[in-house]
């Protein structure tokens, strides 16, 4: 009897995703409502990482940032939702993608890892990337505990033929054949281990970073992209996405210097645009060690 709520919710879900976006933003605006201006969701938290991020800016600046976020936060969502039943034709639409150093690596038959953080709709840009691109798309997630709940947004984000791929499993999918070049996707701007984790600052406070990207790139010695999104400022819905190359020799980088390049790239366009970037998200969680070990830290000289 447990899972007859959880399956009611996710038909209310994909019943969601079938409404018009002009129905589905109305229903947006009334979820930022409730959640935010009378359950006041994560506000402490929200509003500690802007102050935080932000010192200079006064509370008027944070307050309004906080708004922009709310929206953007429950825009995100239903959108969401709305891959369930999005055409392709649809979602080719709402993605400006640029194009010319994917098509270059995509020429050479050469597979690339992308770096990511959480800004935009991540997750439609995931679905676009597999429905626009010739490359397979491997994308590196997190499974949900609900065994039902984790079967449908899968479903969703392999509409297209994505190829999802738990964190623990990430190394190996990287190193095993493959028909075609791929690109291997990675989010890592949550909250690592700190004991294994890279530290350097983000956002004027110390912060930890996953390791994985770099370690997978190096394994590889495949080249490495930033990758960022911004909102369409004017149109609700429609994103750009754009990349930047970190390295194309990732063994030759000085040890989580690959790293470092991705989280000064993201940082950038947080500051662009600072209510597009995952605000609610307990980032900072963790304390710096009081000792770092080697692989901890920025490597000055470059590695053998």
């Amino acid at each position: 009897m447990k899972t007859l709520p959880t399956r009611l919710l996710l038909v209310i879900l994909t019943a969601i995703s079938r409404l018009s976006w002009k129905k589905l933003y109305k229903l947006s605006d009334l979820f930022r409502f409730l959640i935010f201006d009378l359950g006041h969701y994560r506000r402490n938290v929200i509003l500690s990482n802007l102050r935080n991020s932000f010192p200079t800016y006064n509370s008027n600046t944070i307050e309004s940032i906080a708004r922009d976020y709310y929206r953007n936060f429950t825009d995100i969502v239903f959108e969401t939702i709305k891959l369930r039943s999005i055409s392709k034709a649809d979602l080719l639409n709402r993605f400006d993608l640029e194009m010319p150093i994917l098509d270059y690596y995509c020429r050479k038959q050469q597979s690339v890892v992308v770096l990511a953080g959480h800004l935009g709709n991540w997750e439609m840009l995931n679905l676009f990337a597999s429905a626009k691109l010739s490359y397979q798309i491997v994308v590196v997630y997190h499974e949900l505990a609900n065994d039902i709940f984790e079967d449908w947004f899968k479903k969703v984000r392999t509409r297209f033929g994505t190829e999802m791929v738990p964190m623990n499993e990430a190394m190996s999918r990287a190193l095993a054949p493959s028909e075609k070049p791929f690109l291997f996707v990675l989010i890592n701007d949550q909250s690592p281990v700190p004991e294994k984790a890279y530290w350097t600052r983000f956002l004027n406070q110390d912060t930890g970073i996953f390791r994985g990207g770099e370690l997978i790139a190096k394994r590889l010695n495949a080249p490495v992209l930033y990758m960022g999104i911004l909102r369409d400022e004017l149109k609700r819905g429609f994103y750009k996405a754009y990349f930047k190359l970190i390295t194309e020799n990732p063994k030759q980088e000085p040890a989580n210097r690959i790293l470092q390049s991705q989280i000064e790239y993201l940082e950038e366009d947080i500051k662009r645009q600072p209510d597009n970037w995952l605000w609610s998200h307990r980032r900072w969680k963790h304390t710096r060690p009081q000792h770092l070990l080697p692989y901890q830290k920025r490597e000055e000289i470059k590695s053998e």
